[in-house]
């Protein structure tokens, strides 16, 4: 056992919806009727070749929201490239980028990335297959991360129809045009909620949830949660009174025939306080919650919860690890198991025939890949990935000991996609027997890869947040070709 769990349990249970007003309603813009906007050649983009045609038998969807179509980091795209060739999977195009730690969200012909270039948050709309420019907005901002890390958005954009929410570390929240980036509605979060600057700024990405934008803001007093409606941008409920906003982001899920939000709540506060609530998103009651929170006063909830049936698990680290939550049918919550060994940072677990798997620990040297049995609590394996390799490093050959770490994973095509947080990409083969490297490459060395890898018509999508020592390139927004031979 790595770590003990320190954490106080509590199970409470809410009637009805608390009452907020909304501090300032947006003015809802009527932007002028604008013809097809064509996509043009981006200065900051390189097109280096076209992807292979899909294969007659490809099954693709697009990826408009975090953690993918069902929130789950799971993904049905097929068939996918087996077997990475030793040079690395083909770089269809890359494009420089600013600061910050956003996934892209991709609709039919548009991908939309969020990230700050000098003073400025800047949204893209790209081509995703070329790279090319449809539009482009952005806004200022002057938000600096006390800890030292980036000063970019951590939020992903989430695209609706022609919808395209956009949040930025200082809160700010924008409603767009996907198609030409005309501004629909905007609200200062953190300005109109009083909300103080968190540990590491503003992260959950928001939830479109039928005609609302549920987010968790963590509003002094409360809200903790707020609905807005997602045409107007006006709010329509509030939830909670103590807990700040955390990290982790909402997950929908349907739950003994009931449509639950699930918010995994906790930032900065003293003492230090946050847990699971369980939402009703018609009117924001809170059917119940559930703490869950390190005692150390400088951490945070940020691995999104996961859903398995009418089981609901939530961990974070700071010596706390994870907790495997029953739902009654009236849906308050009861403790099932807890285990100090599962205690994940930022990356969402996934559940796959009866076990969970996730890359656990805090920090880099204390990251291992581990198996958990869902109904039990126990650990079926906790391994450390790790190999040697021959890499260039500023031009010079190096032996290279490498590690996925705390790296991000993704259930694709019968298998496991992982994304190391140093640039190593690997496809494993997991079981409670115990996990098998199928093939690995490094695209990249560079720290700080902790956005999950989005997967989009066979094609790959890479977020390198730091720069690459190897090629000595600065962070980019990278697309491979993932696609199999017909």
């Amino acid at each position: 056992m790595r770590r003990a769990v320190a954490c106080l349990l509590f199970v409470a249970m809410s009637a009805a919806a608390a009452t907020f007003q909304d501090p300032s309603p947006p003015k809802l813009l009527e932007p002028v009727p604008g013809g097809a906007v064509v996509a043009k050649r981006h200065p900051r983009v390189t097109y280096h070749q076209g992807p292979k045609p899909l294969s007659s038998a490809a099954k693709v969807h697009d990826w408009t929201k975090f953690l993918g179509p069902t929130h789950d980091l799971v993904s049905t795209e097929t068939p996918l490239l087996r077997e990475f060739p030793a040079a690395g999977p083909t770089l269809v195009w890359e494009m420089e980028t600013g600061s910050g730690y956003s996934a892209p969200a991709i609709q039919g012909d548009r991908l939309v990335y969020l990230h700050r270039i000098g003073d400025q948050e800047i949204v893209e709309a790209l081509d995703p297959d070329t790279g090319e420019l449809y539009w482009d907005f952005s806004y200022p901002t002057d938000f600096s991360d006390r800890y030292g890390y980036s000063n970019g958005p951590r939020a992903s954009p989430v695209i609706d129809e022609d919808r395209v929410y956009v949040y930025g570390a200082q809160g700010k929240l924008h409603c767009l045009r996907l198609r030409d980036g005309a501004l629909l509605w905007k609200r200062d979060i953190q300005s109109e909620f009083k909300i103080p600057q968190d540990f590491f700024g503003i992260a959950p990405t928001p939830l479109v949830e039928d005609d609302l934008l549920i987010m968790t803001i963590g509003a002094p007093g409360g809200p903790t949660v707020v609905a807005f409606d997602k045409l107007t941008g006006r709010m329509k409920w509030g939830a909670g009174e103590e807990w700040g906003a955390g990290y982790a982001s909402p997950i929908p899920a349907g739950v003994h025939g009931k449509r639950v939000i699930f918010v995994f709540a906790g930032g900065e506060s003293r003492p230090p306080t946050g847990g699971l609530m369980l939402i009703d998103p018609a009117d924001g009651a809170v059917y119940s919650t559930f703490s869950w929170r390190s005692r150390t006063y400088e951490s945070v909830n940020a691995a999104s919860p996961v859903i398995v049936g009418n089981q609901v698990l939530i961990s974070a680290t700071y010596r706390t690890g994870a907790a495997m939550l029953d739902i009654a049918p009236d849906l308050t919550l009861k403790q099932a198991w807890t285990s100090a060994d599962f205690d994940l940072h930022w990356t969402t677990a996934i559940a796959d025939g009866g076990y969970l798997y996730a890359f656990a620990g805090r920090n880099e040297p204390d990251a291992s890949l581990v198996a958990i049995n869902i109904k039990t609590g126990q650990i079926a394996w906790d391994e450390e990935l790790e190999w040697q390799e021959t890499l260039s490093v500023s031009g010079t050959e190096r032996e290279l000991y490498l590690s996925p770490f705390r790296a991000s994973l993704l259930k694709v095509d019968g298998r496991f996609l992982a994304l190391g947080e140093q640039g190593q990409l690997l496809w494993l083969s997991l079981s409670p027997q115990g996990p098998k490297i199928l093939s690995k490459t490094t695209l990249y060395l560079s720290r700080q890869s902790w956005t999950p890898p989005v997967i989009r018509k066979g094609l790959l999508y890479i977020t390198q947040n730091e720069r690459d020592f190897s090629s000595g390139k600065t962070s980019r927004l990278l697309c491979y070709d993932l696609r199999a031979d017909d």
